[in-house]
């Protein structure tokens, strides 16, 4: 049946409700029926023990790296679609900002208040044993001890997969959002606990299922590195944790630091580990061997990559909501896209198409393909040979950074025998392959119990 796409509304039901296309539309109004009609149902208000509150805004000189003196905050993109949370690239606030109001309590449901319209509801439940605030994007539910979270997150992530707040949100300043009073007014299906207990028991066997292939996936791709040292033929240094080392005076007038970090016996002895292999596998600064692609566009284009779109240690794209804001930089299939912020997150993606990116990536070409093949290169900047140089060659307190200086510097092995190359490019590929198939089949899995889980919850109302 083909979607309405003129529909009329009584003037009375307007001045009652609001005035906007989206509100009155009848795939919302249909959906809306939906759950009235079903036997057992709640408002949000009605299922809350303590009044929804958000968390609070910081700026980009709040932020901190998160360690002894600073606690993670959740923004809209440590919410993941699937419903779960990731920390691996939240921000750090210092906890001396904060009051214990603001910390939140395990068992909330969090739900994303305000992004781009297709993300705004997505929903998780906060599980942290630690301290956590949360950014003003992002709304706390502090459930009835009767009320299984999990399930009201399940619900809540249901709803927008179907364009609930799609529709019901308001838009801003190229903004969406839905404020506390319309999401305490929000009716959710509420069967009871024996039903909510199966229900969930259901979605929670699905997720185990879905995060084993992911994991299986990730665990491939990650391998890489071994095979690739192997077939160099070198071999990483042994773990040095010391925090008291020394330097030379010379050392740090050659190379232009003086920050201790640099001269860090892991970055160093990574680098003798190279050079003792000179022999075997000649090496090169970065500078000899890509050339810095700093084009860039005022208005993003198609395909456009944050850092968030890229995966840490494994360089696949995952699903993201971070949108370009400001001037992107311009790429082209085969070159490779290498983070500046936060190298230490290790996400590095050697392009399978043109687009623009964040600025916060360098964005490198290689010089002559026929003797550095792209998927090398991004496979051995993935490596932990080139991580064991870039975590200490950052700059920065709260953003620290690989600088245009630094990461010229940046040296890699690059063997001689286009062979090795090609034998590590296309393991790189076999992998990519199948990781890929255990993506896909991990998205099936996932994408039929949503289905199903509609399918009890509303399938049976008219």
């Amino acid at each position: 049946m083909a979607k309405p796409e003129c529909f009329a509304v009584q003037w009375g039901g307007i001045r009652k409700t609001r005035c906007d296309v989206d509100f009155h539309h009848p795939e919302f109004r249909q959906l809306l029926r939906k759950i009235e009609q079903l036997p057992k149902t709640a408002t949000v208000e009605q299922i809350i023990r303590l009044p929804l509150v958000t968390g609070f805004a910081a700026g980009k000189g709040d932020r901190a790296d998160l360690g002894d003196d600073a606690i993670p905050q959740i923004r809209p993109t440590q919410i993941l679609p699937i419903g779960e949370i990731d920390l691996s690239d939240a921000y750090g606030i210092r906890k001396a900002d904060t009051n214990e109001g603001d910390w939140l309590e395990a068992g909330e449901v969090l739900f994303n208040n305000t992004n781009s319209t297709v993300w705004v509801g997505k929903s998780a439940v906060f599980r942290g044993t630690a301290p956590a605030v949360c950014s003003n994007h992002v709304t706390r539910l502090r459930l009835l001890e009767s009320i299984q979270p999990e399930f009201i997150a399940e619900v809540l992530n249901l709803l927008r997969d179907r364009g609930y707040f799609a529709r019901l949100c308001t838009n801003f300043n190229n903004q969406a959002g839905v404020n506390t009073d319309a999401l305490a007014a929000v009716r959710l299906p509420l069967p009871d606990d024996a039903e909510r207990t199966k229900l969930l028991a259901a979605m929670d066997a699905a997720r185990a299922e879905r995060r084993a292939k992911l994991a299986e996936a990730d665990t491939l791709l990650a391998g890489l590195d071994d095979f690739l040292l192997a077939t160099l033929g070198l071999t990483l240094p042994p773990k040095d944790d010391r925090k008291v080392f020394a330097a030379s005076l010379r050392a740090a007038r050659e190379q232009s630091h003086l920050n201790a970090d640099y001269f860090h016996p892991e970055r160093i002895l990574a680098l003798r580990a190279m050079t003792a292999a000179r022999d075997r596998v000649p090496c090169a600064k970065l500078s000899e061997v890509v050339d810095f692609i700093r084009e860039q566009i005022k208005t993003p284009t198609a395909n456009y990559l944050s850092l968030a779109h890229v995966q840490s240690h494994t360089g696949e794209l995952v699903d993201a909501d971070e949108e370009a804001s400001g001037a992107c930089s311009v790429f082209k299939t085969g070159d490779v896209l290498f983070a500046r912020l936060r190298p230490y997150l290790n996400k590095v993606y050697r392009a399978e198409m043109d687009g623009c990116c964040s600025p916060e990536f360098h964005v490198l070409r290689v010089k002559n393909a026929k003797e550095l093949l792209p998927d090398y290169l991004a496979a051995i900047l993935r490596s932990k040979l080139t991580l064991a140089q870039t975590r200490h060659m950052m700059t920065g307190n709260t953003h620290p950074r690989l600088t245009n200086e630094d990461v010229v510097n940046l040296v890699i092995p690059i063997p001689k025998d286009i062979e090795a190359q090609k034998a590590i490019a296309a393991e790189a590929r076999r992998r990519r392959e199948e990781a890929r198939r255990l993506r896909a089949e991990a998205e099936a899995v996932w994408q039929a119990a949503k289905r199903w889980f509609e399918e009890q919850l509303l399938g049976g109302a008219e």
